[in-house]
This record gives structure tokens, sequence and C-alpha cells, in this order.
């Protein structure tokens, strides 16, 4: 066994665990702070009622005048919550009337409890009632000091809560005295509320730095780390050989054979152009050739897209039936992109996904709420996708529909955009016409001819490279002679 894991005290919560490095170091005491409400009785409750699912004693003391009994019923909803193990497993007491006495009659029940009951977790909610009730700075850190030495020689991880954020705790005696800190929070921002969790301290063990997503729904508390926290340096190893079509032919040649393998690739383009039926011919593709593929979109449903290429005869629908395509609608409201994510590389890592759609990339970027972290959350997806070996497509609108300026500045091209395609209208001879370029490709080969592309009933074909005008790619082209997307 691993020296640096044995002697971690597993949580029951993998997301926790990981941010904790592990888990919480055994013997040591750690602190859950935050305002009310913001969950840090439902995680330490959570924690206990896993570990006394595992076979682990666990006490766990209330410290005000209302009955325990209270605190376990607003536990009930919670799918970690079993009755069986009340009085067995988990022992529940009140420790009001000890700390009326004072401190060393509350320390000395403590303690006599957990080796009672070879408790191997002890968890005290609510910190600031003991401080309100003694009103005695020297008391409460002397309480505490001794409490933690108990339960060490006891071999007991010691978990507390307290109502103050962070700033304040920071402040008060109890954060030099524990061994580690976690941070609950809860923001606002516009109408919603973001709760966030931060290990700001976990004496000898490295750990997760800065603040991470935290959800409560009827399992209980969970976390999604961010994905920059958890990605390190990529080893300096050459990408693998070979292609990833699109089935277009045209288009494949004028990419020597299709996208390189892992490669990440922006196709840019403009409002109804075809990006998204494209980008379904990449997955289609896939599928066929026994890749399993995921489109992932923010815009169209299931159904949508499916009745969309089916007027192109290209048929999604039989793909998603056999199982080689997954189609994962995700509704634009109120998204938080660490859970899209996490759901996405969830279903990568499950389906074992070799070649992955993200249908609006415009719509990823701005439900990652702070802009500054933009850049290295989309560089950290796609070193994750890089290494799971996937390839992925990505589609972004670009704001004008036909003009002269091509800007890119706002986009994440220089992340994202290993290969850059971009499609756009073009009007020539009071006529529209959608024309594709292969703008990019790093380290690779590539023809960078203008060519027009149609889509029809008969379905989606690039045509003849474009000689016949100039100034196509601004958008707004001039003839060179009497013909259009033929060589002359």
């Amino acid at each position: 066994m691993d020296r640096r894991t044995w002697s971690l005290f597993e949580t029951g919560i993998p997301s926790f665990d990981a941010l904790l490095g592990g888990g919480i170091p055994r013997r040591q005491s750690l602190i859950v702070a935050g305002d009310p409400g913001c969950g840090k009785t439902v995680l330490c409750s959570q924690v206990a009622f896993l570990a006394a699912a595992r076979g682990l004693p666990v006490v766990l003391v209330t410290v005000t005048s209302e009955p325990h009994d209270k605190l376990v019923g607003e536990l009930t909803s919670f799918s970690f919550f079993k009755e069986a193990l009340l009085d067995d497993k988990l022992f529940v007491m009140s420790a009001y009337s000890s700390l009326k006495q004072g401190a060393r009659e509350t320390r000395d029940l403590i303690i006599q409890t957990v080796r009672k009951r070879g408790a191997k977790l002890l968890f005290i909610d609510g910190l600031r009632a003991i401080r309100d009730l003694w009103q005695d700075e020297a008391r409460l850190r002397e309480f505490l000091y001794e409490l933690g030495i108990g339960l060490a020689a006891a071999d007991c991880i010691g978990l507390f809560t307290t109502e103050y954020p962070l700033e304040k705790l920071l402040t008060l005696p109890e954060a030099t005295t524990v061994d580690g800190l976690v941070s609950l929070s809860v923001s606002k921002l516009g109408a919603r509320r973001m709760r966030r969790v931060e290990v700001v301290k976990l004496r000898g063990r490295p750990h997760l730095a800065g603040a991470h997503l935290m959800r409560i729904d009827g399992e209980g508390v969970s976390f999604i780390p961010r994905i920059e926290a958890l990605e390190s340096a990529g080893s300096d190893t050459p990408p693998p050989e070979g292609r990833v079509s699109f089935g277009l032919p045209e288009l494949d040649a004028l990419m020597e054979g299709g996208l390189p393998r892992t490669s990440a690739t922006l196709l840019a383009g403009s409002m109804g152009i075809g990006k998204t039926l494209l980008a379904a011919h990449f997955a289609a593709e896939g599928a066929r050739l026994g890749e399993h593929a995921l489109f992932v979109s923010f815009h169209d449903s299931t159904a949508s897209l499916a009745a969309r290429a089916r007027r192109i005869r290209l048929d999604v629908e039989r793909y998603v039936t056999s199982g080689m395509l997954t189609y994962l609608y995700i509704p634009p409201l109120e998204l938080e992109a660490d859970l899209v994510v996490d759901r996405i590389l969830q279903d990568v890592a499950r389906r074992n996904v070799k070649r992955l759609v993200i249908d609006g990339l415009t719509t990823l970027e701005q439900a990652i709420v702070d802009p500054e972290r933009r850049q290295l959350f989309l560089a950290a997806l796609a070193e994750r996708l890089r290494r799971a070996g996937v390839t992925t497509l990505y589609t972004r609108e670009v704001s004008k529909v036909a003009g002269t300026e091509l800007d890119f500045s706002d986009a994440p091209v220089s992340i994202l955009g290993e290969n850059l395609l971009l499609l756009r209208y073009v009007e020539l001879r009071g006529r529209i016409h959608r024309l594709l370029s292969v703008l990019k490709m790093r380290d690779s080969k590539y023809d960078n001819d203008l060519r027009e592309f149609q889509i029809a009933d008969s379905g989606m074909k690039v045509l003849a490279t474009m000689r016949s005008a100039e100034g196509l790619l601004t958008g707004q082209a001039r003839p060179l002679g009497t013909r259009i997307g033929a060589e002359e």
C-alpha cells in the first residue's frame, strides 16, 4: 500500500476526497465553516452516515438546547440517511448540559463517549454555539486543543462545523487550533446563487487549492473540482498517426484525408450556414466506422437534429439506435460550465468516445462564470480530451453574416483551434453562396483553396475551387470572369 495514503480517512464522497488529496489524514480535526444554509451540516452528516454504513463507529454531538432528533429529522430526505444505523454505529448525543458546566466537563464527556463507542469519527455540529455560550477565547482554545489531543490518542477524526465566513474564522483561535479548514460559501450572480467549496488548510497533506463547484441534491453533497486544477503538464509525446474523416470526399481531400487524430478543431461560421449539419456528418462518419461518437448540443433537441439531418439524407437516427452515436441535449438555461463538462467527460469515459462534437462553443464559454477562467478552463478541457484519445470538433458562430471584417479576437482559437475551418456566406452577382476554407491545420498539410459548398435534399457537397472572383474571404467578392465555382 502507498505510504502516502495508508493513513487517510476516506469520507465516502469521492469528489470530497479528491479535493482533500485522497481523504482526511487520520487523527486530525477539521472545521467546516460557512454562513447559515451553505450545507455544512448536510456535508458532515453525510460523511458520518457513510462512515457508519462502512461499519465505522461514529459519535455525533449536538451543542444546542434543541432536541437532537430535530437534526436527525432534517436529514431523512437524503439518500445517505439510514435510520437503522442510529444508536448502533452512529450514536447521537447532546453536550448542552455539560457545556454549561465547563470546558473540562464537556471535553471529558466527549472523549469518554468516543472511547466507549470505539468511534473513528466525531462530528460536533455548531462550534459557534459553544463560543456564544462561553464568551471566553482562552477557554475555547484550550477545549479544542485538548479535545484534539484526546481524539488523536483515540485514533479518531474530528469534524466540526461553525457558522462563520472564512474571513472572520481566520481571525479566531479555532483556525489555528485545528488541523484543517474547509470553507463553504454561497455567492449571488444575477438571479442565481452558486455554491462553492475551498480547502483552505490541511496540515501535512497536498490538496486541490482554490474554489470548486458544490451542489446539493437528493444524494447529498458533491463537488466538481475545477478541471484546470486537476490537469497537470502533459507528457511530451508525439500525436498518433492517422486522420479522422468527415465522410465528405471533397472536404477530406482538402485535409489530406481528414482531421489529425486527437486534435481539436474550431468550425466557425455564420448563423444558419451549416455548421451543425457538417458537425453531424463528422459524428455520423465516426459511428459508421465503428468509433463511438458523442454529439453535445445546446440548441437542438435529438428530434430536431434528426429531422434536419434526414432532409439531407444523413441518417443519424440509425447510429443513435445502434449506440455508436450518443446525442446529449443540454438546454441553454442556467448552465454551469463545470457541471456541463463533468457530464461530458463522464460520457466520454463510460462510452470510450473517440469523436466529440460540442455544437455551440459560445454557450459553453458564457457558462464559465468567471471570464478570467475561460482560457485555462478550455485549455485544460482540450488537454483532457487529447489524453483520452478524443478528436474534438467545436462549432462557433461568427458575428457577421457577410462583410469585410473577419475577427477571431474574442474566440479561443489559440487554445482550441489546432485546426480552423471557416464557413462563410459570400454575395456574388446577386446570389448568396456558401464558402468553405481550411484556414489552419497545426503541423499538418492541407489545401487552402476556397471552395463553394451546397446543402440540398441530395445531401451536403463540397464543390470545385472558386477562382472566378477575388475578395471571397471577406464576404464581398468581385467577379473576375463569367462563371462561378469552376476554374477558368
